[in-house]
């Protein structure tokens, strides 16, 4: 099966917003200039007008496995990678150096992009961009283990995207785990260098940012994909896409169920009992 477009989309420029600017969120929002061009060249109108939201601050662990030095501790992060952008390339993209909380407005948006790393973060986002008030096309979820993730390119169920079959499932909606924030580890950031890179593979990030990016290049520049996001693994250098699929999407998300209601219940947490 195949999706086609938001119209609309190809028509005006589009509003962009990412969501996070850690492991992922830095490196999706580096290749975003490297879209914003390919899509200008290929006769888009307007490309793409991008704002970058966290109100996170550098952390020398943070210059360990993420785009920033030491002379950049205690800056915004997303104020420092904005700001590099701008200089860099001529454009006039926003950085805001807040959290998303449930007042954000997420609404005004086209296209929202999730970079977060808690459950109870997916959450309060995907409450953000659904209801009936609400105008965003699409919502684009990263989230990655030590050496895998997953990203999915979904339609929020909203005033602009109606309930139907084919309606591009959000992350939220194939896995109802990554939006139980009671499932969300309670031990806390890394707080060394060795300790931040025993806990994740390098390049993990890097890898699901492009093949993110490369989705949404297929879409903009034939404007229609036959897949809406993958599973990725370092580990074993494998991608395995999730297609266009209304049967599997229910097998996802009956599985998805089941595992929110195991972590549930009082067995898989005895010493809460």
């Amino acid at each position: 099966m195949l999706h086609r477009i938001h119209p609309n989309l190809l028509q005006r420029t589009v509003k962009v917003l990412v969501i996070g600017c850690g492991g992922n969120g830095s490196a999706f929002i580096g290749g975003l200039p490297y879209l914003h061009q390919a899509v200008l060249v290929a006769g888009h109108p307007g490309g793409l007008d991008v704002t970058l939201i966290d109100g996170d601050v550098i952390s020398p662990t943070n210059c360990v496995r993420q785009p920033f030095s030491r002379a950049e501790i205690g800056l915004h992060k997303a104020v420092v990678m904005i700001s590099r952008i701008n200089l860099f390339w001529g454009f006039t993209w926003r950085a805001v150096p807040e959290y998303v909380t449930p007042k954000t407005d997420l609404g005004r948006f086209d296209i929202v992009v999730g970079c977060v790393d808690t459950r109870a973060a997916r959450r309060t986002i995907q409450e953000g961009i659904s209801g009936r008030r609400n105008g965003v096309a699409y919502h684009l979820d990263l989230g990655n283990s030590a050496d895998s993730g997953q990203f999915v390119l979904g339609e929020p169920w909203n005033y602009r995207n109606r309930q139907a079959t084919n309606r591009l499932r959000t992350a939220g909606e194939l896995f109802p785990e990554l939006l139980e924030a009671t499932l969300d580890a309670n031990d806390g950031p890394s707080c060394s260098a060795l300790e931040a890179i025993e806990r994740q593979e390098p390049y993990v990030n890097a890898v699901l940012a492009q093949h993110s990016l490369a989705l949404l290049a297929r879409l903009f520049r034939y404007g229609q994909i036959e897949h809406h996001g993958a599973f990725v693994s370092v580990a074993q250098s494998r991608v395995q896409p999730i297609p266009i699929d209304p049967a599997l999407w229910k097998r996802m998300r009956r599985r998805g169920r089941a595992f929110t209601e195991a972590s549930r219940s009082p067995e898989a947490h005895p010493e809460a009992a």
